[in-house]
């Protein structure tokens, strides 16, 4: 994996869209909306007591710190672009796999761990490309066995069962 696809979130049409959509929301409407409502508690006098005033701020840092998240995100968007049925892990597909040990077999996506925590519709778990999982399973096939170091330092092995595109 290259460095620079490292850094790609991979989206599908209508989740890019969402995303999008949402940005442009708290870009126009959203702005305008606690602009107004700082504008008006500022009127009401002493800041230092006016609990309104500090609530609006709170929640226009919040809101800046969201549009920045998406515009982060959706700049590094691979979008609608669903991977070759070819077998092959990559972002993108999902993987049925096996751990050493264990007879149950556990599926998943590979791709953007954003895309879970900002796209409710995703029913399934989603590990990043980058994770210790992902990145040891990157470019195998199905029958495959990878190995990978787990953050408590114990080496995991893992038979990849399947592999499919997700189609969203």
């Amino acid at each position: 994996m290259t460095a620079a696809s490292d850094n790609v979130a991979w989206l599908t049409e209508d989740a890019y869209k969402r995303l999008q959509d949402e940005l442009e929301y708290l870009m126009g409407p959203a702005r305008t909306e606690i602009a107004k409502r700082i504008e008006a508690a500022r009127a009401e006098g002493d800041l230092s007591e006016n609990g309104g005033y500090h609530a609006a701020k709170e929640e226009q840092g919040k809101q800046e710190a969201r549009i920045h998240q998406l515009q982060q995100l959706l700049q590094r968007a691979k979008v609608g672009e669903t991977p070759a049925d070819d077998g092959v892990v990559e972002p993108g597909m999902i993987v049925e796999v096996k751990f050493a040990g264990d007879d149950e077999v556990e599926r998943f996506l590979l791709g953007s761990r954003e895309l879970a925590s900002l796209d409710e519709s995703v029913e399934i778990e989603v590990y990043s490309p980058q994770s210790p999982l992902g990145a040891a399973i990157h470019g195998k096939r199905a029958g495959e066995k990878a190995s990978y170091e787990a953050p408590n330092g114990r080496t995991v092995t893992v038979e990849i069962v399947s592999v499919k595109p997700y189609k969203g």
